[in-house]
């Protein structure tokens, strides 16, 4: 049987996209984004939670994430989770956990203000993401004739 291994991240990008050319002419943009939850703990008290996650994307959408996306920004990433094993200085083999970005939106206004005339921005979509369809129209209910008295009811 076949998996499915998606993720859907909405959040702030916690630093500056690194970026990096590989031999092969690849790029490569390596983030940071924190997703946050509050909740209300049993005696009452407001708690929030805080996840980060580390996010990598790759060529077209490295070089939108070089270009666009700063410190602070909301993003829409969707990807999947990609993990890494690795021995660390103690030789000790460790397991660290990723997110392989496969499409973004960036979400709020652009930085250092470089939105619209009238300051309004309603995002930017990349080009690795897919257009969401929209829902089909709703069916209208065949008429129901009624000739006659409070009798005639048509069930």
């Amino acid at each position: 049987m076949a998996g499915v291994n998606k993720v859907i991240l909405v959040g702030n990008v916690g630093n500056d996209p690194e970026i990096r050319s590989l031999q092969s002419g690849s790029k490569v943009a390596s983030f940071s984004i924190a997703t946050s939850e509050s909740y209300t703990d049993r005696a009452g008290v407001k708690q929030e939670s805080t996840e980060w996650h580390r996010i990598e994307m790759w060529d077209n959408l490295a070089g939108i994430a070089e270009q666009y996306i700063r410190k602070g920004s909301s993003v829409y990433v969707e990807g999947k989770i990609k993990s890494e094993k690795y021995t660390d200085k103690d030789g000790i083999e460790r397991t660290s956990f990723k997110i392989r970005g496969l499409s973004l939106q960036l979400l709020g206004s652009r930085p250092n203000g470089g939105g619209d005339n009238d300051g309004s921005n309603p995002g930017y979509t990349a080009p690795a993401a897919r257009p969401v369809a929209a829902p089909p129209a709703p069916m209208a209910a065949p008429p129901v004739e009624m000739t006659g008295g409070s009798d005639d009811l048509p069930f």
